[in-house]
Order: C-alpha cells, then structure tokens, then sequence
C-alpha cells in the first residue's frame, strides 16, 4: 500500500493517511438530495471523490464507497407538490437520470448508493437511544436533539452554540428548547411521506439519516468522510454529535475531506439560486473528458469559477490539446493484432515515461493534487509532439511505454476513456477543435500561441491551409 497524505478539516492540517483495519477502507460521501435533475456543480465534488476511491485502489487499498441518497426531505416534497408529483417517485426518477449522466461520466467507483427511506428502523432505533441518553427530547410529534448536551459541538466547523440564534440560518421553532437544536424525526402534516414512531407519524430528519446509514454499514467509527465544503455546518457538525453520543465512541470519522465549490458569478452553483447549468446538457455539448478535466485542472479545495460560454469551451481546447498524442497512439495500438515489430524506445525515453507514471503517483499522494497531477500529463504531451510522425515505425511495446503516462491517467483520472469504436478515429475529433482554436488567437493578434498551434498539428501530421474562407486541414503523415 501506497503511503499518502491529505488534509484533514477536522485538524487543520495535511496527515498521513492510516486506516483502521488496513487494507480496508471505509469511506462515505453525502450524496445528492435529488429533487431536482443534477447540475455542473454537483459532479465536481463527485469526480473527484471517484478519483480518491480510484486512487486508494490503485495503490492497494480495499475500498468500500458508499454515498447515500436524501430522497426524502422538505426539499423533495415541496419540489413534488409544486410538479404535482408524488415525492418519492420525484426522488427515484431524478436519482436514476443521475446515475446515467454519472455513468456517463465515468464515476463508477461508488460500491453501494443507500436511500435514505430505507433505513427507518435503524433511524427510529437511534432516536430512542438518544432520547435515552438525554441527548433528544420529543416535543409536538416531533424530536429534537439537544445541541447544549453535547460538550464538543462545534468542533468541525469552529461554530460557537451561543452565537446559534433564530434569524437567518436557524428558523424559528416554538417546540425547541434552545435554538440551536435540531429535529431528528418530523412530525408530518397530511399527504406527506410518513412512518409510524412511538412519538407520532413522522419522516427522519435530514443529518440522522446519514448517522444511520453509517452505523449500519460501517459501524461507531470509521476512515474518510468526504463531501462539498458547504456540508459542514450544519450537516457534518450534526453527524458527528448525533452518531457519538449515539455510540459513546470518538472519533466517528478519522479523517474529513471536503472540496471547494463550483461557483457561477461569484455565487456557488445551486438550484436555490436558479443559477444552474444541467449536467445532462453539459455532457451532451462537451463529453466527459472535457467536464472531467474542467474539475480536476483545479486543487479540489478551492473554489472553482464556472463562465458560460467560456469555462467548458477553453477546457475543450485544452483537453484537444492533451489528449492528440494519447489518441493518436491509441489509434496505432487499435489497428495492430497482438504484438507488432518495429523500433523499440530509446533507454533515455523508455525510463522517463516509466519515471513520469512513479512521479504522477507521488503528486497524487500528496493531497490528492490533480491540477499538479494534470501539469505533468501536458508536460508529457508536449515532450511526444517530436516522437508523432515516428509512431508508425514503433513496436507495440514501446507505444504501450510512451502511452503510459496516459494509461494511468485512465485508471486514476478517468480521462482519455473512449469506446472501442472510438480509438481508432478519436484524434480526428480533435483537430476541428484545435483548428478553432487557433483562429480565436489570431483574431485576437496572438500569434505566438496561433503558431505554436499550428506546429502541434503539423508535427501530428496535420496540414493546415488558410484562405479568405477559413482554414483547411488534412492529415498529410503515415496512415493514421
């Protein structure tokens, strides 16, 4: 097993990773609340916490990934009743466009995807023990959890219970016995979801969900919790206090990873705000390779600024940019059967790909640095434009060395990821793009970049003729 490090929230500070039971890896991450289709925001936390997962396998761990479902809450039934919809089939239809568009997009690390719903009685199980513990209290139907009594109540997010009052983060609530408690199972009103508890028909509140879902699969503790830096407080603070007074065992989680937000004009994506750009419609326009490295060309703890017509449009050019060799070479590789003679690698070149692969697995190891990572992939790139119109005469030993940097960014990243059908012909794609490009920098009298377009092409094999019409392109090289 590979040694790596990544920052912790809880402590402030990047540590070394060691799990409880090694190689075992429990590691949860909350998922969508789906009363609505998903958006370009919410796949950034996702892709990346499928690259740790993808990651931590790699290097040797056994990962069990669980991310649940919050089909149930205010959100989902006030989205229902506005679409006349009955809720819990809104939640079902928009969590399974999810699971296609994520599909789609390659995240196919997660090994259980629980729903809420389904874990009632683990729910009601825990409430009474709390309430058992003196840490909850019914009151209307409803019960509350009772914030005062937890000594270390704010210890994730540096949040202060004297400074909870009612006003704009924490509602009014008559049934409360301070204003920082929270409600751990609702009372409902009629037409809404219910169960039958010994306080009343009601539905789970929306932290204890998780905490049930945890303890049941993963027992009082266990490694990694991740999720989007919004999730903090209220959310996760609540976890931990629900699930430890719950148990009576700490730390719930023995490492916090939280990624930074995907922002839209200064404002962070989100359906509220009606600010939102469809996941479905991002990945039909662009493909997942190109949303793919949007997210990970950027630390996954900082924000991420997101430009209509811009943000996707440059992560297209540069992924064009990235992925020519990479293709070029998967299309070589696809037209030979079984091993092909040719020149093999010099030992200078051989070792400096196998080199790169070790020093791309040591950046990621350092707090799951992708944009580091990423650097190094065009690095790659740049070093291969010589090597392209030698591809042809190579063995399929030293393609398969020179790919290498690319292979793994298949296996952890999740980019350079093309059907069958596609590795043949995927670098034609590319070359409109990089066309387009180029004609964007000399409009705006860039002409060194222009230039040093053109030259990628052309060492690719690729000619370009320009006219009053525009430009042309074919690929004047070996047989590609």
């Amino acid at each position: 097993m590979r040694r790596f490090t990544l920052y912790d929230s809880m402590t402030r500070e990047v540590r070394v990773f060691a799990p409880i039971a090694p190689p075992r890896v429990g590691m949860f991450v909350c998922g969508l609340t789906p009363y609505d289709e998903a958006h370009v925001g919410h796949a950034r936390t996702f892709v990346f916490f499928d690259v740790v997962a993808r990651a931590l396998r790699r290097w040797g761990y056994r990962v069990f990934y669980v991310q649940n479902v919050t089909n149930l809450d205010d959100k989902v039934i006030a989205r229902g009743a506005e679409l006349g919809e009955e809720p819990l089939a809104l939640a079902e239809r928009n969590f399974l466009q999810w699971r296609a568009d994520s599909e789609r997009l390659g995240i196919r690390s997660v090994g259980y995807y629980p729903y809420a719903t389904d874990y009632v009685p683990e729910i009601l199980s825990q409430i009474q023990t709390l309430i058992d513990r003196g840490y909850a209290y019914p009151a209307d139907g409803s019960v509350y959890y009772s914030v005062g009594k937890f000594g270390s109540y704010g210890r994730l997010s540096g949040q202060r219970t004297e400074s909870l009052r009612p006003g704009a983060r924490v509602e009014v609530d008559r049934s409360k016995r301070s204003p920082e408690d929270f409600v751990i199972w609702k009372a409902t009103t009629p037409g809404e979801p219910s169960w039958e508890s010994p306080w009343g028909p009601g539905r789970p509140g929306w932290h204890i969900e998780d905490t049930a879902i945890t303890l049941r699969l993963f027992g009082p503790r266990y490694d990694l919790h991740g999720g989007g830096i919004d999730l903090i407080f209220p959310h996760h603070e609540a976890e931990i206090a629900l699930a430890e007074a719950a148990t009576g065992e700490s730390p719930l989680v023995n490492y916090w990873m939280h990624s930074g937000m995907l922002n839209l004009g200064g404002e962070k994506m989100s359906k509220s705000l009606g600010n939102v750009v469809s996941l479905s419609e991002a990945l039909d326009e662009f493909g997942p390779n190109v949303l793919r490295l949007f997210y990970l060309n950027a630390h996954y703890r900082s924000p991420l600024d997101f430009v209509k017509g811009k943000s996707l449009e440059e992560a297209r050019e540069a992924y064009a940019r990235l992925a020519l060799p990479a293709d070029r070479m998967a299309g070589v590789l696809s037209r030979g059967s079984g091993d092909r003679s040719g020149t093999e690698l010099s030992e200078a070149l051989a070792k400096e790909a196998e080199s790169l692969v070790d020093r791309l697995d040591a950046t990621l190891a350092e707090d799951f640095n992708t944009r580091e990572a990423i650097a190094l992939l065009f690095g790659w790139t740049r070093r291969l434009v010589a090597e392209l119109p030698r591809l042809d005469s190579y063995s399929t030993d030293a393609l398969s060395d020179l790919y290498g940097p690319y292979a793994w960014a298949e296996e952890v990243l999740g980019l350079f990821v093309r059907g069958p059908e596609e590795r043949a012909g995927a670098w034609e794609k590319l070359v409109p793009i990089l066309v387009s490009a180029r004609a964007r920098a000399r409009a705006r009298g860039d002409f060194v970049e222009a230039d040093r377009i053109r030259g990628e092409l052309a060492a690719a094999g690729i000619r370009l003729e320009d006219d009053a019409s525009g430009t042309r392109w074919e690929f004047a090289g070996p047989n590609p």
